[in-house]
């Protein structure tokens, strides 16, 4: 890969004219990985401030600096749209995780459910999963990934003003549509949620079951599939 086709998320805001030092992983990464030079380019983006062409102005193994030239896109919006999922084991969530990046959630919420396979998760690795699926996928931002939480305390506190979309593994309910606006899509574990915990979800106002097709999925496959169909028709 050449360097005129990376794009890095870095700590902004970014104008024009600004100069700084990437941290140690990425410098390390256009130094040693890459082998790149000074007046080398590449994009960069922050999340906020749209993406922008940087050039390298110097350059060692542990401290690269960049100077910012012109924007090439301005930030758009993004949907507004959170991923809430079991916990699956850890090839499977980091999976889910790049698969959720790419097709464009705002926040990755994991769950811990009765039949949850793990409960534990890195979250410095999901997030640097989620950066490096951002960077490949030309997306402006990088999701939220916040820390897992019961699937009760969740339920208590979801906000009133967000839909909940839940995916109906027994296939009893309408195809999920595309988001009109804020929204969650909630898959749930190998094995489904138990009872009570069904009983728990019908109980929260926001919540829409809904069908992702007529085959049984896999929970990672419910996710990706889910996003597909809710997100595909987002400007």
């Amino acid at each position: 890969m050449s360097v005129a086709s990376i794009r890095l998320f870095v700590t902004g805001p970014l104008n024009p004219g600004a100069e700084f030092a990437l941290p140690e992983a990425q410098s390390h990464y256009l130094a040693t990985v890459l082998r790149a030079a000074v007046d080398e380019r590449l994009r960069i983006f922050d999340g906020v401030s749209g993406e922008f062409t940087a050039r390298i102005t110097a350059l060692a193994r542990k401290s690269v600096r960049l100077a910012v030239e012109s924007q090439t896109r301005p930030q758009e919006p993004a949907p507004d749209c959170w991923l809430c999922f079991a916990l699956l084991k850890r090839t499977r969530t980091d999976l889910v995780v790049e698969k959720a990046t790419e097709l464009g959630v705002s926040v990755i919420q994991p769950i811990i459910t009765a039949r949850t396979q793990a409960e534990r998760v890195n979250l410095e690795r999901l997030a640097s999963i989620a950066t490096e699926a951002a960077e490949q996928c030309e997306r402006l931002n990088v999701p939220h990934i916040r820390p897992p939480a019961p699937l009760a305390r969740l339920m208590a506190d979801w906000p009133a003003d967000r839909p909940l979309f839940v995916a109906d593994e027994r296939r009893t309910a309408g195809l999920l549509g595309p988001a009109r606006g804020p929204s969650a899509l909630m898959v749930g574990p190998e094995g489904g949620f138990t009872d009570v915990e069904l009983e728990a979800i019908a109980r929260t106002p926001q919540v829409t079951r809904v069908s992702l097709g007529h085959r049984i999925l896999r929970a990672e496959t419910a996710s990706i599939a889910g996003l597909a169909l809710h997100l595909a028709a987002w400007p």
